[in-house]
C-alpha cells in the first residue's frame, strides 16, 4: 500500500465516522456514501473507492467503532457477501 493509499483509507475512515455522527444513533450508511464523500470528481469515479471503503469499515469494526450489518443484523465483515450497511457500534453494558 502506498502513502497515497493509506491517506485515502484514513480519509474513508473519517468520512464513515463523520457521516454516522451527522445522522442519528440508529442510522446506517452504505460504503458508497463514504466513497462519494471522499471522491473529488463529479463523475462516477467514486466506484474505485468502494473496496477501500469496505476495508476502512472493517478496520473500524476491529476498533469497536462501527458494526457492519445485513438485514439490520451485525455480520462478520470477513464473511459478509453482498450489500452491507455500516452503523455506529452498539455499546453493550
Amino acid at each position: 500500500m502506498t502513502h497515497g493509499d493509506r491517506e485515502t483509507e484514513r480519509r474513508l475512515e473519517r468520512a464513515i465516522l463523520e457521516l454516522l455522527e451527522g445522522r442519528g444513533p440508529t442510522a446506517t450508511i452504505c460504503p458508497s456514501d463514504a466513497a462519494r464523500a471522499v471522491y473529488a470528481g463529479s463523475d462516477d469515479g467514486w466506484r474505485v473507492l468502494m473496496e477501500p471503503a469496505r476495508r476502512a469499515a472493517r478496520r473500524l469494526v476491529g476498533a469497536g467503532e462501527v458494526e457492519i450489518t445485513q438485514a439490520g443484523r451485525p455480520v462478520d465483515p470477513a464473511t459478509a457477501r453482498g450489500p452491507v450497511r455500516i452503523r455506529t457500534a452498539r455499546r453493550r453494558p
